[in-house]
């Protein structure tokens, strides 16, 4: 049932699916950390340093577990990916360094005045490491959308020897594929560490709990959404025109269209089938998906009949992992939407129902990205460097029992590490809660008297 092939992508998809959590969630803390540490230098209120204190506990956490998860991915690809390391490493093997040289190091340099540096440096110096951690982390992650947008939308090489050698290195990093991708996975970011810090908000407040602290994260963070949502859409936009562009099967497969089509409808629900090569059932509106990716109404969409069966990447899980991404989006708005009028009516922190909600909203950012990588990557399938290598001649000659028992190992160990003592010691984090500011100034780290800070 399960080939090496198979089972080294569902390892990957695996790993990788844990992964991106854990940077996702270091970039949007670390830029919050970014506008609170310079709200607090400008006003010495000590509510934003109580704020960037707490913050920082679980940005420290979420960081490290970042970083061990990561080193997985790299093995694997000598492990279960030799024959695509072997044939593409000339172009991502610098792509990688230029990570390790560039972003690596900034980070390397500065998080450790950012977690302990508290107290025993400047002021300034401190910010200054808080801003390079997160210059850091937004660079990383631009490093890995360049590798990977090169395998969505290859450019600037040639092939000698039946390996692919880079001719053209600012066209590879600086593609017009990977600037949307890039700012869409900042935003996702944002967006998804934005509810983490509502939900975390909304269970102090409905709790009676560090009010004063809670009230200023919760606004905080839906004003952030609010400004943030209508940007992911146009900047989705971008990035969806180019995917209809350069990889028009993976626009086929999102939407659900067979048969080449001008003036494809919008399917809001359907049931893909490959094996039966159409929809099964579907419900649409007309003209949409022409008009979403080409601004056309009579815009035309290749359709997945275009290029026989093997060529084609799995309709179902491209069409329902988009709309599940979609679909927590909108989601995202109308919260948004409703928060932000409750909170101009000063009803929000009194309403235990929006409270409530709100304590459930942490996990959606989350599985927006995963789903949308899921969305990206099985869209490129059966493709491991899009129309140029095939999975199946990018794998390692390993047996399948091989492949299997990593597997099994990695889905205890991550379970473990990440399902277990990640949660564990986020959820001790959370119920222990911030320290007061009597406690933070008795301590030295603020420079007011108590009398200034009742």
């Amino acid at each position: 049932m399960f080939n090496v092939e198979m089972l080294s992508r569902l390892q990957f998809a695996f790993t990788m699916s844990f992964h991106i959590i854990f940077p996702s969630f270091s970039i949007g803390i670390v830029t919050f950390l970014v506008v609170m540490e310079g709200l607090w230098l400008k006003t010495k209120n000590p509510l934003y340093y109580q704020i960037i204190r707490f913050w920082t506990k679980i940005f420290a956490l979420t960081f490290g577990m970042g970083v061990v998860a990561g080193i997985v991915m790299e093995f694997q690809l000598g492990t279960n990916w030799a024959g695509f390391s072997k044939q593409v490493g000339s172009v991502l093997g610098p792509l990688f360094i230029f990570e390790v040289l560039s972003a690596f190091f900034i980070e390397a340099g500065f998080v450790g005045i950012l977690i302990f540096g508290w107290n025993k440096v400047g002021e300034k110096l401190h910010y200054l490491a808080t801003i390079m951690v997160a210059v850091g982390v937004s660079l990383s992650a631009y490093w890995i959308l360049s590798a990977n947008s090169w395998m969505q939308h290859p450019v600037g090489y040639q092939v000698v020897d039946g390996k692919f050698i880079a001719t053209n290195w600012l066209s590879i990093i600086f593609s017009p594929y990977t600037l949307p991708r890039f700012i869409h996975m900042l935003f996702s970011s944002y967006l998804a560490t934005s509810f983490v810090i509502i939900s975390i908000s909304a269970y102090y407040l409905l709790r009676n709990r560090y009010i004063d602290f809670s009230k200023k994260c919760l606004s905080s963070a839906i004003i952030v959404v609010m400004l943030i949502i209508p940007l992911q859409i146009f900047v989705g936009d971008i990035a969806g025109v180019n995917v209809h562009e350069h990889q028009p099967l993976k626009t086929a497969a999102i939407e659900g269209v067979w048969d080449t089509t001008k003036g494809a409808p919008l399917l809001l629900l359907a049931l893909p089938s490959n094996a039966e090569q159409k929809n099964l059932f579907e419900i649409g509106i007309p003209y949409g998906a022409s008009l979403i990716n080409t601004h056309k109404l009579d815009g035309e969409i290749v359709g997945l009949k275009s290029v026989a069966p093997e060529d084609q990447p799995e309709a179902w899980i491209v069409f329902y992992s988009f709309r599940a991404m979609v679909g927590i989006g909108l989601l995202m708005l109308l919260y948004a939407l409703s928060a932000v009028f409750m909170l101009l009516r000063k009803k929000l922190y009194d309403s235990k129902k929006m409270l409530y909600i709100s304590q459930f909203m942490a996990p959606m950012g989350f599985i927006a990205i995963v789903t949308g990588w899921f969305t990206a990557e099985v869209g490129r399938q059966p493709w491991a460097v899009y129309n140029l290598i095939r999975t199946s001649d990018a794998i390692s000659h390993v047996s399948t029992h091989d492949v299997m028992v990593s597997f099994g190992l990695m889905i205890v160990i991550y379970g473990i590490i990440f399902g277990y003592f990640y949660f564990y010691f986020l959820d001790k984090t959370i119920k222990k809660g911030p320290e007061d500011t009597e406690a933070l100034q008795s301590f030295g780290f603020l420079g007011h008297d108590k009398e200034d800070i009742k």
